[in-house]
């Protein structure tokens, strides 16, 4: 069974930064997609970035500019680095992992952006 735990969030300012990590238990992380989505109160559940196995990466348009994401296949960690952040980005924030059939869960970090 995979296991993904967030770590990173917390409270910032407009215009701060913040990074988040996800660490993935087992021998699979290289071989599999990761994603971080994030869901804000009263909103759906929505794809923030992610990159495939071989390093492309895809983001939201609200996000384009802002935030990166990577990965270090030897840690078994994807990190979501955010910057000028808004206080629209205020959502708790998830990992995701991606392989084969299988779909795994973070719990989740809470992201709150406000002065």
């Amino acid at each position: 069974q995979v296991q993904l735990v967030e770590s990173g969030g917390g409270l910032v300012q407009p215009g701060g930064s913040l990074r988040l990590s996800c660490a993935a238990s087992g021998s699979i992380f290289s071989r599999a997609s990761m994603g971080w989505y994030r869901q804000a109160p009263g909103k759906q559940r929505e794809l923030v970035a992610a990159i495939t196995r071989s390093g492309s990466t895809n983001y939201a348009d609200s996000v384009k500019g802002r935030f990166t994401i990577s990965r270090d296949n030897a840690k078994n960690t994807v990190y979501l680095q955010m910057n000028s952040l808004k206080p629209e980005d205020t959502a708790v924030y998830y990992c995701n992992m991606q392989i084969g059939q299988g779909n795994y869960w973070g719990q989740g970090t809470q992201v709150t952006v406000s002065s």
